[in-house]
């Protein structure tokens, strides 16, 4: 079939949303033609990854409004606030240019692979042929017993973040994406349950992550770990709502000897966290590694025995995946994505009642992790069996282009 993809980040050897749209559009290539709608900031790298590696079923068409050209990744404070409305209006002259094309090439279907984000329209809607939106999410709030740990800055934050998520929902232009979608996917339930609020009438929860096999591969050659030793780890920015504060708590109430927590990321939040581990007197345990490189953090995990990811509203959560491809046991609140990628063989899913029954719990599991070497090893197989079912590309691939079938033959 002929597919036209809306993904405005779409980056080879990326994480994130950019990684998101190449992986999608590459693994649909093996089955249809498909045409991606992506932004200039990408040309370079798909260009050159190409070169080496040409894919005859892969079409790119490069646009930005007005020819302005914004790279997401390289964003400072003062192109970040600009990003949204760029990419709202990057959709706009999406749909005229996609409308020139389908009059040209009669495409069977289109579909919105990023940004994954539910409060945004995508124009492609109106064309007339089938249109899948997502996955999306975004739906996902703090807990409202969670707020009190938070400081007032965070708390500013999350305001305007559920100001924002209310005023994307009365725009017209995202109901009709909803009502007009033929198939809405949603990375939560939480996110589900506002596509249907919006007018979705066939919504289904599927993550929009995935790890390939060759990254599979590489996760298996993993350093022999010193068992003497117990290492937790948290990785991500540092932002509130990562909930770093919370690993930090529980990992000074579990008090196991022989243990050290590593934190591996950069933000806002690095001197309140650094702040609070002198508070509570676990300074000489935790290790702050600030940003590293892709391959520095993957190594990083592959030299820990559990990963520590207490986030209070994540749509995604790609290092669950990829600890779980390391075989590391998770631990997470019953929050968002990860609780949609973890269950109870592979890690534990911390119930989100309050702060202090969440430091409690976690604080419970790492020590049974730390007692418990078999349980270790036993979760770690379970994920990495997990991820090689469930999560794969090459998986999701097929999944998806079987959908397109599905939704050709309705």
């Amino acid at each position: 079939m002929k597919i036209l993809i809306s993904a405005y980040a779409c980056e080879p050897a990326q994480g994130s949303e950019p990684g998101v749209g190449w992986n999608v559009v590459q693994e649909l290539s093996k089955y249809h033609q498909i045409w991606v709608l992506t932004s200039n900031c990408h040309r370079l790298a798909i260009e050159a990854e190409l070169v080496r590696n040409p894919q005859p079923n892969l079409n790119f068409i490069y646009l930005d409004p007005f020819g302005l050209i914004i790279d997401w990744s390289q964003q400072g404070k003062q192109t970040q606030k600009w990003v949204y409305i760029h990419y709202y209006l990057w959709q706009i002259k999406a749909y005229f240019i996609s409308r020139s094309l389908h009059n040209e090439i009669c495409f069977n279907i289109s579909h919105h692979v990023t940004y994954v984000k539910y409060t945004s329209p995508s124009f492609l809607c109106f064309l007339p042929i089938p249109f899948i939106w997502g996955p999306v999410g975004g739906g996902e709030l703090t807990p409202k017993n969670f707020w009190q740990s938070l400081s007032l800055h965070s708390k500013i934050y999350e305001f305007l973040r559920n100001l924002a998520r209310l005023v994307g929902e009365c725009d017209p232009f995202v109901r009709l994406t909803a009502r007009r979608s033929v198939l809405a996917w949603a990375t939560t339930e939480d996110t589900a349950k506002r596509l249907y609020h919006l007018g979705a009438k066939n919504v289904q929860v599927y993550s929009q992550l995935g790890i390939s096999q060759e990254e599979l591969v590489s996760f298996e050659h993993g350093s022999l770990l010193d068992q003497s030793l117990i290492r937790f780890i948290s990785v991500g920015r540092l932002l509130h709502w990562k909930g770093f504060h919370l690993g930090l708590a529980a990992f000074a109430q579990a008090n196991i000897s022989n243990s050290e927590y590593w934190v591996v990321g950069e933000g806002i939040e690095r001197k309140r966290l650094e702040k609070i581990t002198q508070e509570l007197g676990i300074n000489k345990q935790v290790k702050f590694w600030g940003s590293l490189s892709r391959n520095k953090t993957l190594s990083k995990i592959r030299n820990s025995h559990a990963l520590i990811h207490p986030s209070l509203h994540d749509s995604g959560g790609l290092v669950c995946l990829e600890a779980m491809s390391a075989s590391l046991p998770v631990i997470c609140l019953d929050l968002g994505g990860p609780a949609v990628q973890v269950t109870e063989e592979t890690g534990f899913k911390i119930p989100a009642t309050t702060p202090e029954k969440a430091v409690h719990d976690i604080a419970k599991a790492m020590m049974y992790l730390a007692k418990d070497p078999k349980l270790r090893l036993n979760m770690g197989e379970a994920g990495k069996k997990r991820v090689r079912d469930i999560f794969s590309w090459e998986l999701k691939g097929l999944f998806l282009s079987q959908c397109y079938l599905k939704v050709i033959n309705y």
